[in-house]
């Protein structure tokens, strides 16, 4: 249970108090996160180490060791990411290399990497991962050769350059860094609107993991959108027991009310709904329509947000309010607008996530009131509204929201990887989103991170 605890309290002291930043969501990677992290990085780190290792000339014959020592194979035994509470992660590699300095003589050395990550926040903006300290050793472990093991180590020594065997650590992070920079990438919900995920500090380590604190833009044709400010900080409460997921993803309930309120900016929640009615059906329950119109139309009711959307969050419930203007009227090449209909409507939502999306679609309408705004036929009795529009309203509404978010939105993440185990659960005033990570693999390769 103290998991999310931290997460709340870490999530609200990231920010500085004079800022109007805030974060709306966020994450946490735990230890079994970093384990599979490290799992997947291996074959990579195999493949720098061997490239520049088994590259590298030899050097040149010692008096007492004649023979050019060559590194003949190069294999990563051990690869592991452990988290260090309140300073960052351990990098442990154990590399075993065969040495050749003639054809009949070979020997098994050891090469043992510690170093020391962190991830900081570069002056872009973007999370970058760092190491801050780095002891490599080199020791042999079987040898065939009659030669004097001291002096042909040194030339191995010499060969290796034990010293700066902490460059390769540098190379290694170069491949996890530009990943991590696809972190704060903008990413689409609708043609014109974007979400974007912006660290808002370096990460915060504690013994349940790796803390990011994010704070969510919206972009509607390229430009940052104003979005409601949230009445109080984001918090999460304690979680019922730890979880074992790789990453723990934590949106809050102003988050999905900013969401709406930026596909309505963009004009996303306006739709066209088209009726079962025509202007001559009509015209026999509302006696004026008659003078209107000479021929039979079909009649649309053309939408429109009067205010911007709210979304409430309960235990196991999230609810969209949508509160609409419909202009209903008839006209195929000139629309005639002849009634004026508030509609506030509140739907329930359903979450589902596939691959790095969250699919969010309006699983049932809980109510709708239906109000006269305006009319150009004579007043309208309310029951009559419900009974002419009401049908139209509760079934094409949700349709035509859940085709507007059909492609999901985007969750946080980085290149490269997906997804996978994932068990949304919603609480009161957030959304709790436990995962497992999973490395794609393209067509004809191996899961590895390459």
């Amino acid at each position: 249970m103290a998991m999310l605890r931290t997460l709340s309290v870490l999530l609200s002291l990231l920010v500085p108090a004079h800022t109007t930043r805030a974060p709306d969501c966020g994450g946490i990677l735990t230890p079994s996160g970093l384990r599979y992290l490290a799992e997947v990085s291996k074959p990579h780190a195999e493949s720098v180490l061997r490239r520049d290792l088994m590259d590298s000339p030899a050097p040149a014959p010692s008096p007492t060791s004649p023979s050019r020592n060559q590194i003949i194979s190069v294999k990563v035994d051990k690869f592991s990411l452990t988290l260090i509470p309140d300073t960052g992660m351990r990098l442990s590699i154990e590399v075993d290399l065969g040495i050749s300095s003639a054809p009949s003589s070979t020997k098994e050395m050891r090469l043992s990497i510690l170093a020391d990550l962190h991830v900081d926040m570069n002056p872009e903006g973007n999370l970058e991962l760092v190491t801050s300290d780095c002891k490599p050793t080199l020791e042999e472990v079987q040898s065939t050769e009659e030669t004097d093991s001291k002096s042909s180590g040194s030339d191995v020594d010499k060969q290796i350059n034990v010293e700066k065997i902490c460059l390769e650590v540098s190379k290694l992070l170069l491949f996890p860094n530009e990943r991590l920079m696809s972190l704060a990438a903008p990413f689409p919900i609708t043609p014109n609107c974007q979400v974007q995920y912006l660290p808002l500090a370096a990460p915060m380590y504690s013994e349940q993991g790796i803390i990011i604190s994010l704070q969510t833009t919206f972009q509607v044709a390229g430009e940052a959108i104003p979005l409601p400010i949230s009445p109080v900080p984001f918090s999460m409460p304690e979680p019922a027991s730890s979880s074992t997921s790789h990453l723990i993803l934590a949106f809050s309930e102003h988050f999905y009310t900013s969401l709406f309120s930026a596909l309505e900016e963009s004009g996303a929640l306006n739709v066209s709904l088209l009726s079962s009615l025509t202007t001559a059906t009509l015209a026999e329950r509302i006696t004026q329509m008659g003078s209107l119109f000479q021929e039979d139309l079909p009649v649309v009711l053309q939408a429109v947000t009067r205010s911007s959307p709210h979304v409430v969050l309960e235990e196991d419930k999230a609810i969209v309010q949508l509160f609409l203007t419909a202009q209903i009227g008839a006209g195929s090449s000139l629309f005639q607008s002849f009634l004026s209909v508030n509609v506030d409507v509140t739907a329930r939502l359903q979450l589902s996530v596939a691959d790095t999306r969250m699919i969010i679609s309006v699983a049932a309408v809980e109510d709708i009131e239906l109000s006269l705004a305006t009319s150009d036929v004579g007043p309208i009795l309310a029951a009559l509204l419900e009974e002419l529009f009401l049908p139209t309203i509760r079934e094409e509404v949700p349709a035509q929201i859940n085709k507007v978010l059909r492609q999901g939105v985007f969750l946080p993440h980085i290149a490269s990887f997906t997804y996978t185990d994932v068990n949304i659960t919603i609480h009161k005033d957030y959304v709790l989103i436990p995962c497992n990570l999973q490395l794609e693999a393209r067509t004809g390769e191996a899961r590895t991170w390459k």
